[in-house]
């Protein structure tokens, strides 16, 4: 079950107390796509999630922390603007929440207007529904390109070109099978991977916001930095080492066969969005051999995920600002 498309979980890093009362302290603000609280600091004993429970260990954990919609844009922009679905008008993928609230402050905006640098890593407002007032610098992507909305006009589109070192993994297909509809298939729901961690758009990221930490600590301003995540949303893909990790034995199954008791009728699915990958049964519940496999792969894009995570951490610790940065996951 899909339970929400940005997962809002924890962090407040705890900020030195010897700061003078005037000083403003950075933020890392990490957004992770369709991660579930299966993580260590959670209490899962076998996923191994080791820099998200470091953070866990010196900030807050959130226990009751909820998604406004579960779906990706507009959870997305409830986290970003303060707003439930109903007031933005976003209650698909297809809507732009400044059609209904044009002049609505988001928050990297209050930051921005606060005298902070503001920049954006990867997934955080759903993709091609950027907002250039949000930021001071274009919306930068892994495949090679950084895209914003016009600081006046969203509905502008600026595209800026950039260069990365990393294969041509995530330009849109263009050729291949094709659907019914005429689209190109998609790739298998899962894959373990042969390219390392910087090859795949998540490492690209991280390697990024390591040079954007290093790079932005040096300048006047204090800087708010969002870096997003793509996995473990499907496709389950990450890198061999990180699968290895596993033992499938070892990997629970839920009961798929019915909703938790207490759960209303209407929150249930018919797993469309899996079903839409090459080689996945067709058949409700999904066989149980096949559903080890993909929380396989899930767990495994999880690690993968966390990976980048301590990567920022370290980043933060090594150029000194982590304590004087507020980091929230």
């Amino acid at each position: 079950m899909k339970f929400m498309s940005l997962f809002v979980l924890l962090g407040l890093s705890l900020v030195s107390s010897v700061l003078a009362a005037d000083a403003k302290p950075n933020v890392l603000f990490i957004a992770v796509d369709d991660m579930r609280p299966e993580l260590g600091c959670y209490g899962n004993k076998v996923v191994k999630t080791p820099n998200i429970d470091r953070l866990a260990a010196r900030g807050v954990v959130f226990d009751r922390a909820y998604c406004q919609q579960a779906v990706c844009s507009p959870s997305r922009t409830a986290i970003m603007t303060g707003l439930r679905p109903d007031t933005t008008k976003v209650w698909d993928l297809e809507t732009h929440f400044r059609a209904a609230q044009p002049d609505c402050v988001t928050l990297p905006q209050h930051f921005k207007t606060n005298g902070y640098h503001c920049s954006a890593l990867g997934k955080i407002y759903h993709s091609g529904y950027e907002d250039g007032r949000s930021w001071n610098e274009p919306h930068w992507y892994a495949k090679g390109r950084a895209v914003d909305t016009d600081q006046v006009d969203w509905t502008k589109q600026i595209v800026v070109k950039h260069s990365v070192d990393v294969e041509e993994y995530s330009k849109p297909e263009t050729t291949g099978p094709k659907d019914a509809k005429g689209r190109v298939k998609r790739g298998p729901a899962y894959e373990v991977s042969p390219k390392n961690d910087d090859e795949l758009p998540d490492g690209a990221t991280a390697a990024e916001a390591v040079k954007r930490i290093q790079r932005l600590k040096s300048n006047s301003q204090p800087f708010f930095l969002a870096v997003g995540f793509l996995k473990p949303h499907l496709p389950f893909v990450a890198p061999k080492k990180y699968w290895d990790l596993y033992d499938p034995k070892t990997i629970p199954l839920p009961a798929t066969d019915k909703l938790p008791k207490g759960c209303p009728e209407f929150a249930g699915h018919t797993n469309g969005e899996l079903h839409a990958y090459p080689g996945v049964p067709q058949e409700n519940p999904i066989p149980a051999d096949f559903a080890r496999t993909l929380r396989h792969g899930y767990y495994a894009c999880i690690s993968y995920t966390d990976a980048q995570i301590g990567r920022l951490l370290d980043a933060l610790d090594q150029t000194g600002v982590l304590d004087n940065t507020i980091i929230v996951l």
